[in-house]
């Protein structure tokens, strides 16, 4: 396998492992879609949730898999039950 080979198939490997959940789409989209009805900026959000504002900023990109507790985290100071931030 030459050079030119091995990076074609780890840039498919690379896609493949990239694939998003859905759930992690609609999460996102809704976790941005109340912070703006909050009028909060991801920094505030951040600082009321105890993480790091570019945390809150790659949740919103689909860029993290967040666990059950962190979203029950969002949701909580989103003021919705879980379950809202996983509504299409």
């Amino acid at each position: 396998m030459g050079l030119i080979d091995f990076m074609v198939k780890s840039t498919k490997k690379a896609k493949k492992a990239k694939k998003i959940c859905s759930l992690q789409l609609i999460a996102a989209k809704n976790i941005k879609f109340l912070r703006g009805k909050m009028d909060v900026s991801q920094e505030v959000l951040a600082d009321m949730i105890g993480c790091h504002r570019t945390y809150v900023g790659s949740v919103e990109r689909s860029e993290r898999n967040i666990t059950l507790s962190t979203l029950e985290a969002f949701a909580k100071i989103l003021k919705v039950h879980p379950s809202e931030l996983l509504k299409d």
